[in-house]
C-alpha cells in the first residue's frame, strides 16, 4: 500500500541570500545593515555603516549594535525594541533592516 510522502515545507519566511538595506540616518551618522538569510531565516546581521566618528558614537554603538543584531535574529524581524540611550541608532537599524528583509521576501 502506498504511503504519502511529506512535502518539503520552507523553514523560514525569507529567500536565502545576503541583502543590503538602505542607508538610514542615525542623527550622528548613518546606519546600514546587511541581512544574511539561511534556510529562510535571519542568521546574521552585518553592520556596513554605523556612526563611529567620535567617542560617544563609538561607545553607544559598541553597546547597542550587538544587542540590536541579537534581537533581530531572535525575533526574525526588524521589529526590535528601541534601546534606551541609542534611540536614533535603534530606529535607523530598524529602517535599514526592514528594507533588507523586504528584498528577501
Amino acid at each position: 500500500q502506498p504511503t504519502a510522502q511529506p512535502t518539503a515545507v520552507p523553514t523560514g519566511k525569507y529567500k536565502n541570500g545576503s541583502y543590503a538595506g538602505s542607508v538610514a540616518d542615525a542623527f550622528y551618522g548613518n546606519i546600514q545593515v546587511q541581512a544574511v538569510i539561511t534556510n529562510g531565516k535571519i542568521t546574521d546581521v552585518i553592520f556596513l555603516q554605523y556612526p563611529n566618528d567620535n567617542r560617544t558614537s563609538q561607545y553607544i554603538n559598541s553597546q547597542a549594535d550587538p544587542m540590536l543584531k541579537q534581537e533581530a535574529i531572535q525575533v526574525q524581524s526588524a521589529q526590535v525594541d528601541i534601546i534606551s540611550g541609542a534611540s536614533a541608532s535603534s530606529q535607523a537599524f530598524q529602517q535599514s533592516l526592514a528594507d533588507a528583509l523586504a528584498q528577501a521576501k
